[in-house]
This record gives structure tokens, sequence and C-alpha cells, in this order.
């Protein structure tokens, strides 16, 4: 373990090195964050996942830069090049950016003009002008450079040349690189202006034809709308601050005097800044703001995710899901309470009077014979329509009726994961499943999805995306471990995301499980292929067997404090399930007595609540929603017109809710709330319910302005 690496990473984040230290060693051993954050508390200081998460990737960023600084040093050294001064430079830079500017004369180059001027041998006419001595003539000191057997035929080729060697040192000069890094960040603008004939082609871009603002008040879903534009060939870009305050700067640090060797230098370092320094800066900054900018929208994305896998659950239904459609008709499924396909059909309410009649014979008839207790809908195409076809067929009052969100139902029907566990299938019925499963546990069917297709996201296709896949995991990761897994029917994808298991164990376990029948105890698991010790730590806590021999198996107290818990129960003279049901027995127990070198008062603070609601899902009730009756499509909106809706998405500009009309509208960031707020998800998260005003309907432009101010302008 790297100590300076610890002592950095608790400075920078405020933590203790003991903290950092611990978690360090944790990740090295192969714990996972989850785990770490819920079962280690005493190792960290109760760190939670967000801290554990920071502290691991920042230990990875330092590996990284550790592992560039040896191949440079490397490299030095095979040149002949590595010196005490430099080899200290070098230990002692902290930043790529730092390391990388120390390198950079040194670094091997494909043969620039100041490699082509120093081999016509003229680097000792380029130092004498660089000194800028007031006796020295440039002219008359480049007239003895001049050489047709070197390839300078002038005095004019001789001084051009030396230009060209200040102007590189110039450009590689460690302190300007960061005094022009400083200005181009803080100072510099990001200018957007359209391509030549493109115009028309590239209409949707037009807001940023003829668009500059500064680049630290540039909001990342501006900077990612205007580097995608450029991409696709409609905009030029230019990421700079005005010319002139940056060569004033160098002519300040590089022009020494008023003499004629000065204004050689100050020729040569307006060269450099413009030919060499400006489109390196430019193209380093450039991609720290695509940085920035994909991690805000990485961000955005992480935590709509978050919200929408956390929706709260039905639970176990019967329901029956419907994926309307209007000429190719509705499919309709019944699943059981564990989410199994049982029946499917295919319904026309949409093709005429006779097709309608026998639709709601239909619905009626399978209602009543697999005793349907809640029916979801599609909130796709036809999808209101279907609504209403559904409300008006007079069903039993305790049916509750559901607007289900089916973005990314499509492609999970089409996916490897839907034609495995449906290959007699066609798509139609795997979409419809999928819906009514969504419904029923929001967090297990949407594991199966790759988080991009679930279209709560902001640019996604446009940001890093190894970066973006290592945040989503993580996201879905938090989520299915916070909630905990059912082991005996939980899903192969759902269980690919516990602490400690992936796709092998996942599949692993499934294959136990129907060879061998439902698991007994959470201690059976060591049986399944390939589950050894370190995996079966990281994993048992977050898996749950109810009905099992134990009753802490259904719970989130790890298997390693059973013994804990046994003692508890001992000293208040009942059983296990005794001091689960009796709140006065728990009274009894005082965790001070129990207090050892493996188990912290955290650690029996979380047994103390797991033993009061053993397995508790920590998602909120379900509660039904309805949307506006009458309002079914764009042309039912009215200016003024107060309506209830669910987020479907949050951006950095404003948050999508669906109104029930087949399209979303869009509440500004400065209609979100009375007063003006910087950060969307401060005031609105995914699938919240609100109320909105309509300000604005543009039904061309298939575009509706919302507001939830209380009395919007």
């Amino acid at each position: 373990m790297n100590t300076n690496h610890v002592n950095k990473i608790a400075r920078e984040l405020s933590l203790q090195n003991r903290q950092v230290q611990a978690t360090a060693e944790l990740l090295g051993e192969g714990a996972t964050v989850p785990f770490i954050a819920r079962y280690r508390k005493e190792a960290t200081g109760t760190m939670d996942e967000v801290a554990i998460t920071a502290v691991r990737d920042r230990l990875e960023q330092l590996a990284e830069l550790d592992a560039r600084r040896e191949a440079i040093l490397k490299s030095l050294i095979e040149r002949d090049l590595l010196t005490d001064e430099l080899n200290q430079q070098i230990l002692a830079a902290e930043a790529m950016a730092e390391l990388e500017d120390i390198y950079l004369p040194y670094r091997p180059k494909r043969r620039t003009r100041a490699t082509i001027a120093r081999e016509k041998g003229l680097e000792p006419l380029a130092m004498l002008i660089y000194a800028q001595n007031a006796n020295t003539v440039p002219q008359a000191e480049a007239a003895a450079f001049v050489s047709e057997e070197n390839g300078v035929m002038s005095v004019e080729d001789a001084l051009a040349g030396a230009r060209d060697i200040i102007a590189e040192m110039v450009s590689e000069d460690q302190q300007a690189r960061a005094e022009m890094r400083e200005l181009f960040s803080r100072g510099g603008s990001i200018t957007a202006s359209v391509v030549k004939d493109k115009a028309e082609e590239g209409a949707k871009y037009k807001d940023y034809f003829d668009w500059s603002e500064p680049i630290d008040r540039a909001p990342s879903h501006r900077v990612l709308a205007m580097m995608r534009g450029e991409n696709e060939g409609f905009l030029k870009l230019h990421v700079a601050p005005p010319e002139d305050q940056a060569v004033h700067r160098l002519q300040e640090r590089f022009v020494t005097g008023g003499t004629p060797a000065s204004a050689q230098v100050e020729l040569a370092v307006q060269d450099g800044y413009k030919r060499l320094l400006s489109p390196s800066m430019e193209t380093e900054i450039r991609a720290e703001l695509k940085k920035w900018a994909d991690e805000e929208a990485i961000k955005v994305f992480a935590a709509n995710l978050r919200e929408l896998m956390l929706s709260p659950p039905l639970g176990q239904k019967n329901v029956l899901a419907v994926d309307p459609g209007f000429r190719t008709g509705c499919k309709v499924v019944c699943l059981d309470r564990q989410g199994k396909l049982i029946h499917n059909d295919t319904i026309y309410p949409h093709t005429g009077e006779g097709k309608l009649r026998e639709a709601g014979v239909a619905v009626l008839s399978l209602v009543k014979k697999f005793k349907t207790e809640v029916i979801a809908i599609g909130n796709g195409t036809a999808g209101r329509e279907t609504e209403q076809f559904i409300r008006q067929l007079g069903l039993p009052g305790e049916i509750a009726v559901v607007m289900v969100n089916e973005s990314g139902a499509s492609i999970y029907s089409a996916s490897d994961v839907a034609r495995e566990e449906f290959p007699d299938y066609d798509v139609t019925v795997r979409g419809s499943v999928s819906i009514g499963r969504r419904l029923m546990d929001p967090l297990a069917e949407l594991v199966k999805i790759d988080p991009k297709s679930i279209g709560v996201g902001q640019y996604q296709h446009d940001v890093d995306q190894k970066s973006l896949k290592r945040s989503l995991d993580d996201t879905v990761m938090s989520c299915v471990n916070g909630v905990g897994v059912e082991v005996n029917t939980a899903s192969k994808q759902l269980l690919t995301y516990v602490s400690g298991l992936g796709p092998q164990l996942a599949d692993n376990i499934v294959r136990f499980r129907n060879e061998n029948g439902p698991f007994a105890s959470r201690v059976q698991l060591k049986k399944v292929k390939g589950l050894g010790p370190k995996a079966f730590e990281q994993a048992a806590g977050f898996l749950r067997i109810r009905g099992g021999k134990n009753p802490l198996d259904s719970s989130a107290v790890h298997p390693e404090s059973y013994y804990v818990v046994d003692q508890m129960s001992k000293d208040a003279g009942c059983t296990v399930q005794d001091l689960i049901r009796d709140e006065n027995a728990r009274k009894q127990i005082k965790l001070d007595q129990y207090v050892s070198e493996k188990v912290g008062l955290p650690t029996l603070r979380d047994i103390m609540d797991e033993l009061a609601k053993p397995g508790r899902d920590p998602r909120e009730q379900f509660e039904v929603f309805q949307f506006a009756e009458g309002v079914e499509k764009m042309e039912d909106l009215q200016v003024g017109m107060k309506l209830p809706g669910i987020v479907t998405n949050v951006t950095a500009f404003g948050a999508f809710v669906d109104i029930g009309v087949h399209q979303d509208g869009l509440v500004h960031i400065s209609h979100l709330a009375d007063k003006f707020v910087r950060d969307p998800n401060a005031v609105v998260k995914v699938q919240q319910r609100v109320s909105v005003t309509v300000l604005a309907v543009d039904i061309p432009r298939g575009r509706i302005s919302l507001s939830m101010k209380s009395a919007p302008t």
C-alpha cells in the first residue's frame, strides 16, 4: 500500500488516514463497495458508499499516474537523459498534466521546424538571441550562420530558424504551460459557428450557429450539445482565451527588454503561442471540458437510474399486463403472483365496434379466470386509449389500473435474456411480460436491460462509455444490494449484481437451485460450484432466504454475526425468533456488552435494526397513480391546465414529465420552483408524482412546456 497515496487521498477527501488505509486494504482484498459500506463500518469509520467509491476511484487515478511516471523514467533512462534534478521533478509531480509538461521537452517527437533548425546548427544563434543582451545585433550574429552546406541560405533564414527554436522552447516551458492552462480554464470561451452550407441540414443546432460563452460558466448539457454538433459536421468549435491577452502574458514572461534581440523573441513568442501552445492547450482543455461534461451527465444519469430502480414495487399480485397497439392489437398476458407467465392473448379494442366488444368480453373473462388484482398498461402508443377502454369495462373497484413506463421494454423483448426466458414466445409477448413484471418489482426487471436503454439519461451516447458503464454498474449494484435479493426466486441477471457474485456464480446458483430445489439456508450456498469462502463472505448478507431454517437468513444480518445474535437471545432467555418478535426482549439487550475486537457498536446497531424489521424493503410503499381523465393526446391540452404527472427524466436543464398524452413535457429549470434552483435533482426525482401547469403546446414540433411554480407566468 502506497502511504503517500493514502495521505494524499485523506487530505483531498477530508478523511482520516486510517479510514483510507482500511478502505484501500479491503478493496485490495477484493471486497466490493456495498460490502465494505454495510459490513465493515468499524474498519472504515462508517464511511458510506459515496466516500468508498471516491477512495476507490482516486486510488486508481493515482496508480495510473504512477504507471505513467515509471514509463517516463524508463524512457529517459534508456536515452540517457535522466538527471538528478529531472528525476526529482518527475517524482514530485502530483498531476498528469504536470508530469506531461515536465516530460514534454524530452519526449520523442516527429521532426519539427525547431528540430530542423537545430540540425542546421542554429541553436547557438537561438540561445544568443534568447539571452536578449543589449549589445546583440541579431542580423549581424545571424550572418555567421549562413551556410549553403547547412541549408541556411540567408540571414533571414537563420533568424527564422532561431525563432522556431525559441518558439518551441516557449511552448514547452513548464511554467508557461501551467499559466496558459489556468488562463484557458478561467479566462477562455467556447465559441461555436455553423459550418459553411450546413445551416439548413443542421437546423437542430441553430441555437449554436453564432454562440460564445465563458468555459467556466458553460453548463454540461450545452457543452455536450455543441460537441455533438461538431461531431456530426454541423458546427465548428474553438476553445481559447482572447489571443492578445494570452500573447501578452507570455511576452511578460519571456521578453525581458527592448533590445533588437528582444524584438526577435517577441516574434517567436507570438508564433510559439499561435502555432504550438494555443493548439496544444485547446486540445487539452477541450479534453478536460469533455471529461467534466461527461462526469456531470453521468452523475445525472446515475441519480435518475437510482430513483427509477428503487421505485416502489407493487409486490406479489396477480397481474394482467397489456402492451397497447392500434392496428396490430393489444398484447395481453396474465402473470401469477411470482411473475410467472400463465396466459397470453391479443385483443383489438381499437379496430371497430365489433372488435371492441370482443376485447371487453375477453378481458373480463381473463380477470375472472386468473383472479387478476391489478392491470398494468404500457404508456406507449395507444396507451391512454387502452386505459380508457379498460376503465370503461366496469371492473370490480378493488382492481387497480396502472400506467407503466415501458421505456426499454422493447429492448428487453428482443434481447438474449428474453429469448432465454421465453424461447417459445415472440417479442410482443415478452414485452407485455416485462411491463407487468416492471410494475411488480421494477428493480428485478430493470436489471435485465442495458441501463443506457432505459431512457433516463442525458447525452448518454456521447459521454465516455467506459466511465458511464462503471457508474451505472455501481448504481445498479448499490440498488440491488441495498434492497437485498431473495435467492430462491431471483433471476440470473439480478443475482449477477449481488456483491461478490457476477455472471458465472449467478448462473451456478440458478443451476444448483433448479437441480436441488430451493435453498434451505445461507450455509447451503457454499455447496454451489465455485462459490468459495471469499464470495460467500461478500454475498451472503445480501441474499435472503425466507422461510428457511434460520430466521436470520431472511435478514441483512451477516452470517459472520449470527453468533452475536445467538448470544443475545441466550442472555435474554429466549430464542432468536422470540427476539425478532418481541420488542421488550430486544430492549433488554445492552449493546456495550457485545462489543469485541470483531464487532463494534455500528454493526451491533445494524443488527438491532434488522431484528426489529428483518429483511425490510427500503423502498417506499406503492401507490396507484392516475392521469387526468379526458386528457389523452396533445390536442387535448390547453394553456393554463393543471395536471398530475410523473417525472420521467431529470437533466441539467430541467425535468421531463409524463402527463399522459404520449409526449413528455419539459419543466425548464427556471420553472421547477418558485425560487431559482441550480440543481434540478434537488427539487425533483425520477418517478416522483408532481402537479404541473401547461405553459405552451407546440403540436407540429411535439413540444410541451410545463411549470411547477405555484403561480407560473
